[in-house]
């Protein structure tokens, strides 16, 4: 069948930072994409892909049955003229090698780089959707354009109803709103202010909360702490890409170092992103037009894990607790109202 295939397994960022990779390929030839469920929601509808093939890594960790599935179903499609390792693990660099395909391009820094047949340089110092995009590139390319890395996602009509009715049961369609993301699968991710901030904005705009299941907790606290029809509570709602829609309907988003800021990047909204243990230098900042970053510059045990630890390694959590409120809200109000050219 030929084309390329490209396996990211990872967390469902890196998902969506792919996605310009993928474009990239897509215009050479058809692209099978490896992910987990998870990410496979992030891919639907993308025009970029012809197959999307799920791999439930938890479930077939120690299955020997599925995951010969999984590789009888990748060889069913060979062969391959590339293989794109955009997860670098020992596990997916022998799912490329099992499909046949003749050359596979991965990190010289990987795990699996041994079973590479082309290992490109890791470059820390570039955002990771350029890191990924470089991938499909020899060396000496030239650097990307904005649009070049900008990560895509496509909501459908469906998601577009979904979230119109979600808008109409909070009491309205048309007044601005902005969106909050306080959720985040690490602990020392979270800033913890949001019903504060949320307090702050009320008197311009309606608040939508993003998030998952986990975040209940935190959209109830900032639910009751405004008044009634403020609030657009989102959280444990929507499918993915719902998601994506409602933050692309949004004035700017607030949110922590997770998916949701890759969601805005992917759908134009301005975007301030907080990072506590972790840094924008690591090459996972917004990519939106008109962002902005904050971060506790003077703290010299920041940043202290390339993902941010469950708890704080020194107990105080300065990282986060002493960025306040009203920082973040001059901050947001500098992405809302950007200066004029002169």
């Amino acid at each position: 069948m030929g084309g390329s295939l490209v396996i990211q397994t990872s967390f469902l960022g890196d998902v969506i930072l792919t996605t310009p990779l993928i474009a990239e390929l897509a215009q050479r030839g058809p692209v099978d994409v490896l992910v987990t469920p998870g990410g496979a929601a992030a891919l639907a509808n993308n025009p970029d892909i012809r197959t999307t093939i799920r791999y439930d890594k938890r479930g077939t960790y120690g299955a020997a049955l599925g995951t010969w599935q999984t590789i009888k179903e990748l060889r069913a499609r060979r062969p391959y003229a590339a293989a794109y390792l955009a997860q670098g693990s020992f596990r997916s660099g022998v799912l490329a090698m099992l499909t046949g395909a003749k050359e596979r391009i991965g990190f010289a820094s990987s795990t699996g780089r041994t079973l590479y047949t082309t290992q490109l340089p890791y470059r820390p110092e570039r955002h990771h959707a350029e890191r990924l995009w470089s991938l499909a590139m020899s060396e000496c390319a030239d650097p990307p354009s904005r649009d070049q890395i900008r990560p895509r996602l496509y909501p459908s009509d469906e998601d577009r109803r979904t979230v119109d009715a979600l808008v109409r049961q909070t009491g309205g369609t048309s007044e601005p709103f902005v969106a909050l993301a306080p959720g985040s699968a690490w602990g020392t991710k979270r800033w913890p202010y949001y019903v504060e901030l949320a307090k702050r904005l009320s008197d311009n705009y309606r608040i939508a909360i993003i998030g998952s299941k986990a975040d209940t907790a935190v959209a109830a606290a900032i639910s009751v702490a405004l008044p009634p029809g403020m609030v657009i509570n989102s959280v444990g709602l929507l499918p993915l890409l719902a998601s994506a829609e409602l933050i692309g309907r949004a004035q700017a988003i607030v949110t922590n170092d997770s998916a949701p800021q890759h969601l805005a990047s992917a759908m134009g909204t301005p975007t301030l992103t907080i990072f506590g243990p972790t840094v924008p230098e690591f090459g996972f900042g917004p990519l939106a037009e008109r962002s902005a970053v904050a971060g506790h510059d003077t703290l010299s045990c920041r940043p202290c894990d390339r993902h941010g630890p469950r708890r704080c390694p020194l107990g105080h959590w300065r990282c986060m607790r002493e960025l306040s409120p009203e920082y973040i809200s001059s901050l947001l109000t500098e992405v809302l109202n950007p200066p004029v050219p002169v």
